[in-house]
């Protein structure tokens, strides 16, 4: 199906870059996660697009999205899933991978009449248990000039195993973004976001909700615990997929295909 050019969002201190495909059907905003583009839902966009209008978004300072604005945290990110399903005009359903989960569920809460549906991948709805020493680490580590190399030696982590279709590709998409002028800065202010907002908003979510975890996601000590526990606060169902990690709509999209096609037709035939 073919993808028309890509738009932007106008925001008061940037732009934020968007691709429409599908001709028709429920809406279905794509949110990638830290350091990611719309690109890694290249493999489960076109699945979802069979039977819906499907978005997908770069994040602020990431892609083709400006690296202008002040802000760059899971609030900001919620005002600007807000902000284009106001310009896209028809509520939808939110597909938010990591930070991206927790910017879907402060969305969601913040309001209810924007958002149908939300589906959680590898998702970010509170902070994790960190030590000072690993937190210090963390923020040593992305510093330049070796912060890059450090990130993308780190990247195979996130997916364990056998890699998704256009693996290597991407990864230099990825590593080739954060070569450009701002946008470093711009993801090193984006690790130090906190998702307790999000979890502070749990239960003002409404939405119906699905989570999909991959098992071998290595963000979480214990990825079923987490996932289990997000369910529980949302009412959601819960999908874990052996031997995947933190993206599983590259590293299973079509059984995350599957989780959110149910999700939309739950909600739509209600």
């Amino acid at each position: 199906m073919a993808m028309k050019p890509t738009q932007y969002l106008d925001r008061p201190e940037g732009r934020i870059a968007y691709d429409v495909t599908g001709a028709s059907g429920p809406l279905v905003i794509c949110v990638p996660g830290m350091g990611e583009l719309r690109q890694s839902y290249r493999l489960l966009a076109p699945l979802l697009a069979e039977r819906h209008r499907v978005v997908t978004m770069d994040l602020r300072g990431h892609g083709e999205s400006d690296a202008t604005f002040t802000d760059y945290d899971d609030v900001a990110l919620a005002s600007d899933i807000a902000a284009l399903v106001d310009v896209l005009g028809e509520p939808a359903f939110v597909v938010g991978n990591s930070m991206g989960a927790g910017a879907a569920v402060l969305a969601a809460a913040e309001a209810p009449d924007k958002v149908r549906g939300l589906a959680l991948l590898g998702p970010f709805v509170r902070n994790p248990k960190a030590g000072f020493a690993q937190k210090l680490m963390m923020r040593l580590m992305f510093i330049k000039p070796w912060g890059p190399m450090a990130f993308m030696s780190y990247y195979p982590q996130w997916l364990p195993g056998e890699k998704p279709l256009g693996y290597e590709e991407h990864k230099g998409r990825v590593r080739d973004n954060l070569r450009l002028p701002g946008h470093w800065h711009a993801f090193v202010q984006t690790t130090r976001t906190s998702h307790a907002p999000a979890e502070s908003r749990l239960s003002d979510v409404t939405a119906p909700v699905v989570v999909v975890m991959g098992e071998a996601d290595v963000d979480w000590p214990d990825p079923v615990a987490e996932a289990e526990w997000i369910g529980r606060q949302l009412n959601g169902e819960v999908v874990l997929i052996p031997d995947v990690g933190h993206y599983p709509q590259a590293q299973a999209q079509d059984l995350t295909a599957a989780a959110v096609t149910r999700l939309i037709a739950k909600t739509v035939d209600a």
